[in-house]
């Protein structure tokens, strides 16, 4: 149940999403976690700009809504890497 006053959240469109979750994790988040978390996922509640790291998806998730408990918009990302994952040949590291 929300509290009164308590503003609701809606789910963005998911590019809309996607969108503001890169530019919050590349202007916020990147400079704090690239350099001791190399590899790690980090979680990002697009609405409220909190965020968790962790070593698995799953603990990053759990650890954002411990944080907020009803973030809906959530971004992943993976620490040093292009992708979370690859369905194909070519590295997912970035370089340079």
């Amino acid at each position: 149940m929300r509290e009164a006053g308590t503003p609701s959240r809606q789910r963005r469109p998911r590019e809309e999403a996607v969108r503001l979750g890169k530019e919050i994790y590349q202007r916020d988040i990147l400079p704090q976690v690239e350099a001791g978390h190399f590899g790690e996922y980090v979680a990002i509640d697009v609405d409220s700009g909190n965020w968790a790291v962790a070593d698995t998806e799953n603990s990053a998730l759990e650890r954002l809504r411990g944080l907020c408990p009803d973030a809906i918009n959530v971004l992943m990302e993976r620490v040093g890497y292009r992708a979370l994952r690859s369905f194909g040949a070519g590295p997912l590291r970035r370089t340079g």
